[in-house]
């Protein structure tokens, strides 16, 4: 498949900013369900290689999937093998006493670039309030990192709160906070999804979109509104190109098909705001070398 790039584009380093690596193990991933058989294995640097390179991407950001310093690690060991994975975020336990001691031990790792917890499923959904949370989020600034934030529509009013409250934290929206376009709502996203946007320390990415539609009949105009929303929203200089691979292969049959669908979208852009979206952004807010 070619790229959709031009030769302008592809002198520049381009990078997914969202994807994940597994061992598959069902008690590791439990959310995995029975509806989710395809990605119910094993998906490693060597299987996303070859996808990246048909797109012309030159390297990802590997998040965290489970809630384990193991996790962590293992995403880091893979960093270290692999060149194009060019930084990690990952997850530590940001409640814990020590987590000073852990953030300066992990820290030395240069590609451990974020860190995030996995607020969807927190059962309160003003978990980003917790004192203690906050606590442990304000140990990332000093070590350079980047907090990813992870939720729901119904979380975004929290989260305008946790952000006002931490100003000197750089963040990231991953996947626009999840609206529902398989039913094509915005009411119960938008208001806080551009209230959000308000603080320049957030970037947003345009990110697993299509595991939010409807997986079997989704097409290319179910998206538009959405992108154009966060395009608005936080302007080119914050928003991030991020596959969601392997998961978005749930509603997608290939990685160029997610690809290729925020790249069409992107056509109204201009060259250096391509190069923005799908590169330049993360590696500058991530401190990417």
């Amino acid at each position: 498949m070619p790229n959709r790039g031009t030769a302008a584009d592809n002198r520049r380093v381009r990078i997914d900013a969202h994807q994940h690596f597994w061992h598959y193990r069902p008690a590791d991933l439990p959310w995995i369900d029975a509806h989710m058989h395809r990605i119910a294995r094993d998906f490693l640097p060597a299987d996303l290689r070859p996808s990246l390179a048909a797109c012309g991407i030159d390297g990802c950001i590997a998040v965290q999937a489970r809630s384990s310093l193991a996790e962590t690690r293992f995403l880091l060991d893979l960093a270290a093998e692999h060149d194009f994975v060019r930084a990690v975020v990952g997850w530590l336990d940001l409640f814990a006493d020590d987590v000073d001691d852990t953030l300066a031990e992990l820290a030395r790792e240069p590609r451990l670039r974020g860190v995030r917890h996995i607020v969807q499923d927190e059962p309160d959904d003003q978990f980003l309030l917790r004192n203690d949370f906050q606590r442990g989020v304000a140990r990332l600034g000093a070590h350079g990192l980047v907090y990813d934030i992870l939720i729901y529509p119904r979380q975004l009013d929290a989260a305008v709160s946790f952000v006002a409250a931490l100003p000197d934290q750089p963040f990231v929206l991953d996947h626009m906070a999840k609206p529902d376009i398989a039913n094509a709502r915005t009411d119960d996203w938008l208001l806080g999804f551009e209230g959000l946007a308000q603080f320049e320390t957030v970037a947003c990415k345009i990110s697993g979109m299509v595991t939010e539609a409807d997986w079997h009949a989704w097409q290319p105009h179910d998206f538009r509104l959405y992108l154009d929303k966060a395009l608005d929203a936080f302007g080119i200089d914050r928003l991030l190109f991020g596959s969601d691979w392997p998961v978005c292969l749930l509603a997608a049959d290939e990685y160029r098909d997610v690809y290729g669908l925020v790249w069409d979208w992107a056509a109204q852009l201009t060259d250096t705001e391509r190069g923005k979206l799908f590169g330049d952004n993360a590696a500058r807010i991530y401190g990417i070398p």
